[in-house]
């Protein structure tokens, strides 16, 4: 998720979905992969991996949930949770624990940080939702410090023997989802559009390394249709 153009185009569509859907993005989130999420949001806390006594930027925080499983498995860490929609922020600042993570409203093109301040950058659905996928992780890499992780949560494209059954699935049963458990079948119209549209796992690690992350590696979720990436920013 990202702050890009918030007066026109697609970061204003997706910043007026995403302040609308806050009321009710984590069931949605834990109905669509069947209580799965919140495992996923642990794993890649647990990967990020920071030393004690650095900083976690967990980017698309959303309602919080790989902020918080972050500084719950890294009490000694900073961590600083960012997204660009302030509703998304206001559920995450009343969570148990809230008071344990910097939250912040952010541009994910234009990070208010320095350069190399952060030891781990984390982040869930944000590339599938911005229009410059190698600017925003070109903005990543400035601001990890070098032996830095990066490990992010994103949506996949069905592929292989099951893509026309999943494909079918996702057109079908995550707008439903939208009206029955939120009554909004639009806005997750567009999710569903936006998880058929987006690039492969491939092509996002293709991007990390022509920015020049190593390490690079990625493992499949829930019938390949989610995906955690992670890479490392080279050591001096």
């Amino acid at each position: 998720m990202t702050d890009t153009e918030m007066s026109h185009g697609k970061g204003f569509e997706v910043h007026t979905i995403f302040e609308k859907i806050a009321g009710y993005y984590d069931r949605m989130n834990l109905v669509m992969t069947l209580g799965r999420h919140t495992r996923w949001c642990r794993e890649v806390a647990t990967r990020a991996a920071p030393p004690a006594g650095g900083q976690l930027l967990d980017l698309a925080t959303g309602t919080g949930a790989i902020a918080l499983a972050a500084a719950q498995i890294y009490p000694a860490v900073a961590v600083t949770g960012v997204d660009f929609s302030e509703a998304m922020l206001a559920r995450a600042r009343i969570k148990s624990g809230a008071g344990t993570v910097r939250w912040q409203q952010a541009d994910a093109t234009r990070l208010p940080f320095e350069d190399e301040s952060f030891d781990a950058i984390t982040e869930g659905y944000l590339l599938r939702n911005v229009e410059d996928l190698a600017g925003v992780l070109r903005e990543q890499y400035r601001v990890l410090a070098p032996g830095g992780r990066i490990v992010i949560l994103e949506t996949c494209p069905p592929s292989g023997p099951m893509k026309p059954i999943l494909t079918w699935g996702m057109r079908t049963i995550v707008p439903l989802l939208g009206q029955t458990v939120a009554r909004d079948r639009s806005s997750y119209t567009y999710l569903e559009s936006s998880t058929l549209g987006f690039t492969s796992p491939q092509h996002v690690a293709d991007a990390l390394g022509e920015l020049g992350f190593q390490n690079i590696g990625w493992g499949k979720k829930f019938f390949g249709t989610n995906v955690i990436l992670w890479a490392t920013k080279p050591s001096r």
